[in-house]
């Protein structure tokens, strides 16, 4: 396949944050050295079975693995052949943008024009004062990023000027990618503005699906369409992207009951990091798993049925499930990435068509 040309209608893949989390079961913790290798396997994996996109996403703790995607990301384009390598998330507020530009192009030139930018926010504010930020600036810094990213996609020479970093005189942005441009998404939490934002920049919007009822994220894919139709982007141009958790098994069951220990300790930690003393428990877990609420755990069926019954809403081309979360051994993880190619990819597109 030729990654320039040869995209399925609806494309499906994987991604990882990198987590380092202590293992439920074994009270054993990975390196981050482990968990690189680990998801380096992952992606020669996605990439053999066929799957269409693999995405890494960025962080600055040390309970992360992954502060560089780009790093990560050309790594795996020397061990894989046609996957799709992305970013899921660059925080783009934190991070120059003619830099991001120009690593991401060299990207695409060592994978032969595989390279994508998701950019967001982030989760976590810890890179503000690491580089140097305000986080007053939180949301001016990210509007202004995305237009300057948007601006070096287009042109080999620019002129710019903005209000947080230094302007641009007849600078040439080099090197130039392979894609005519480097493909540019903007993922979207659980805020409206978010969603109009990605339309109005005529971006790819990621629906990061991670809690709640799925009719609740439908508004956000209206107002995306309905921005970018706004501002006078092609309709076509507009793409839907879902991403979300997910672990499956031959039986829902076997998938809920192995991975409640994993996703349970994974959120403890996280909401022990924010402050916060809330313990999921198999009640609300079982919940957020149910057909109409938004965790991708299950039998390869269930999984499949929960893509569609999203794809009726929000009319989206590409699903990414972030597989490999809260200290679960790699042959777990691989399991999971054999059922989505094998299974549920098959069936997803044979009902898309």
């Amino acid at each position: 396949m030729n990654p320039l040309t040869d995209k399925p209608a609806f494309e499906i893949g994987v991604y990882t944050l990198g987590d380092i989390v202590r293992d439920p079961h074994t009270g054993k913790t990975a390196s981050a050295g482990q968990r690189l290798k680990e998801i380096l396997e992952a992606a020669k994996l996605a990439d053999r079975l066929g799957l269409d996109v693999f995405g890494v996403g960025e962080h600055h703790r040390l309970d992360y693995a992954v502060s560089s995607p780009p790093v990560v990301l050309a790594a795996v384009a020397q061990a894989t052949e046609r996957i799709r390598l992305t970013s899921t998330t660059t925080v783009l507020s934190t991070v120059d943008p003619v830099r991001l530009f120009e690593d991401f192009a060299t990207l695409d030139l060592l994978s032969d024009g595989r390279a994508e930018v998701m950019a967001g926010r982030g989760a976590f504010i810890e890179s503000f004062p690491l580089f140097g930020f305000d986080t007053a600036d939180y949301d001016g810094l990210f509007e202004e990023n995305s237009q300057l990213f948007r601006l070096l996609n287009e042109n080999e020479v620019v002129d710019w000027s903005g209000q947080y970093r230094s302007p641009l005189r007849n600078a040439e942005i080099a090197p130039r990618p392979v894609q005519p441009e480097i493909p540019f998404w903007i993922g979207v939490g659980g805020t409206p503005e978010s969603a109009i934002r990605a339309g109005r920049l005529g971006a790819g919007m990621a629906l990061a699906i991670l809690g709640g009822p799925l009719g609740r994220f439908q508004p956000f894919a209206d107002l995306y369409r309905q921005a970018g139709a706004e501002a006078g982007h092609d309709p076509a141009s507009l793409r839907v992207g879902v991403t979300g958790h997910g672990f499956l098994a031959e039986d829902g069951e076997t998938a809920r009951d192995t991975f409640y220990p994993y996703y349970s300790g994974y959120w403890n930690e996280v909401n022990r990091q924010r402050g916060m003393a809330f313990r999921m428990s198999r009640e609300d877990f079982d919940q957020v798993t149910g057909p109409d609420n938004a965790l991708f755990v299950g039998s390869p069926e269930e999984v499949t049925e929960k893509i569609l019954r999203q794809h009726e809403l929000f009319g989206h081309t590409r699903f990414l499930a972030q597989l490999d979360i809260g200290g679960q051994p790699y042959e777990q993880v691989a399991r999971s990435i054999e059922l989505l190619a094998n299974e549920v990819a098959p069936a997803v597109r044979k009902a898309i068509g």
